[in-house]
């Protein structure tokens, strides 16, 4: 009865080394391979070509007319009119463009036409009637067609100190301009520059140098400094820039 009771341990039994993990290492690896080399083969044989445009010939260039469109505001409609031969009179007869203003879209267009010798005419035009249309005097707007290095720079009174309201915007702006605009004038002929104090909007025309100097005075008043302290900072800046030149 004990020899049926104890059974043996057959063969079919016996536990066999786990090589399952070891294949599909080694499956995973011959696939990445495979992956790699037929990525570099079509990295191969497919190459990008780039588009081949034909140079643009010159008669084409000179008849693509350039247009340029500045936005007049409603409170410079009886400005323009009123000034408008002096605004039409050089960008016509002296940089040979074309100018009209377009009652629908309420904006003043200016486009070249077989006449203009220098395409650049068309950006000194556009920055002669945008400097207009900010506020400065036709005369004063002229010298940007003049001159190569002149540039209007405009700026808010909130970009310099964002806290003022109310009164206290006010009395800042009244600073900047002075009793009888004595302090607006006073900066630009120190500073040889042209300021428009379009309520909250200070606009300044003049050369770079000449801006940033301008500008700084403008701030130091927004900050709330004295008029007598600016005047004396303006008069050692023009010292030292008459000295430099």
């Amino acid at each position: 009865m004990e020899n049926i009771n104890q059974t043996e341990p057959r063969s079919d039994f016996i536990a066999n080394p786990k090589r399952k993990a070891a294949k599909r290492k080694v499956s995973q690896a011959e696939n990445l391979n495979k992956n790699e080399t037929s990525s570099m083969e079509v990295s191969e044989e497919t190459t990008v070509t780039l588009p081949a445009f034909p140079p643009v010939k010159r008669e084409k260039l000179d008849k693509a007319a350039e247009m340029r469109k500045i936005a007049v505001p409603a409170h410079r409609y009886s400005p323009l009119k009123e000034n408008w031969m002096k605004l039409f009179t050089p960008i016509v007869e002296h940089l040979h463009l074309q100018i009209r203003f377009n009652l629908k879209n309420r904006q003043v267009e200016i486009r070249t036409c077989k006449d203009t010798k220098d395409i650049a005419n068309i950006q000194k035009a556009a920055d002669f009637v945008k400097a207009f249309i900010c506020g400065f005097e036709v005369e004063d707007a002229l010298a940007l067609i003049r001159l190569d290095d002149l540039f209007v720079d405009s700026f808010e009174i909130k970009d310099v100190k964002s806290s003022l309201k109310g009164d206290h915007l006010n009395r800042a702006i009244g600073r900047l301009a002075g009793k009888g605009g004595r302090t607006k004038f006073t900066i630009e002929n120190v500073t040889k520059t042209r300021i428009v104090l379009a309520d909250q909007k200070i606009n300044i025309l003049g050369s770079y140098q000449n801006i940033q100097i301008a500008k700084r005075a403008i701030c130091n008043l927004i900050l709330g400094s004295p008029p007598s302290k600016v005047y004396g900072n303006l008069r050692a800046v023009a010292s030292r820039s008459s000295d430099r030149f």
